[in-house]
């Protein structure tokens, strides 16, 4: 029987802009990676490397992205609301 190849699954398909505009102030790095259409492991690489696309924080162990640079870099502006207040 043939096997079938699997087509990108969700978990490493690009973002869509409800999804971008929708994420936290700060994404870790594989997740910022997946916005910009970067594998983990490259997205890895390249923050070693300090060549990532936008600012990396080191925070510890750990990699965070500050989600306004991602969206910066994808030209996708944040939709202001008005609060209301006076």
């Amino acid at each position: 029987m043939p096997q079938q190849q699997a087509g990108p699954t969700r978990a490493n398909a690009t973002m869509t802009r409800a999804e971008l505009l929708a994420l936290p102030a700060a994404i870790d790095l594989v997740t910022a990676g997946r916005a910009l259409g970067i594998g983990r492991t490259k997205a890895h690489e390249l923050a070693r490397a300090g060549q990532f696309p936008v600012r990396v924080l080191r925070l510890g162990s750990a990699y965070r992205v500050p989600t306004a640079e991602v969206l910066d870099l994808l030209g996708i502006t944040t939709p202001v609301t008005s609060s209301g207040a006076a």
